[in-house]
């Protein structure tokens, strides 16, 4: 059976990503050590924390598969959502 995300939020408080499970399993991303393992630069950090701030299920995807060093080579257009 696959897990598959059913909730994700930032954690202002505790600096993490919750991520709830369909099986009802939870997991916290620790947003400073995921910074630290990718040592990630001021210039990233900023494409980090607005990923965080305003998709929280694309990071927590993005860290779990270990994908954010591609995230971060690519090209990325924020725009304030109507």
């Amino acid at each position: 059976m696959e897990r598959k995300i059913k909730r994700c939020e930032f954690n202002l408080d505790a600096n993490c990503v919750d991520v709830k499970f369909s099986d009802g399993t939870m997991l916290a991303i620790d947003c400073e050590a995921v910074e630290e393992l990718y040592d990630i630069s001021i210039a990233n950090r900023s494409e980090l924390d607005w990923l965080i701030y305003n998709n929280p299920l694309e990071y927590a995807y993005h860290v779990l598969n270990g994908s954010v060093p591609q995230y971060l080579k690519g090209n990325h257009e924020h725009r304030l959502m109507d």
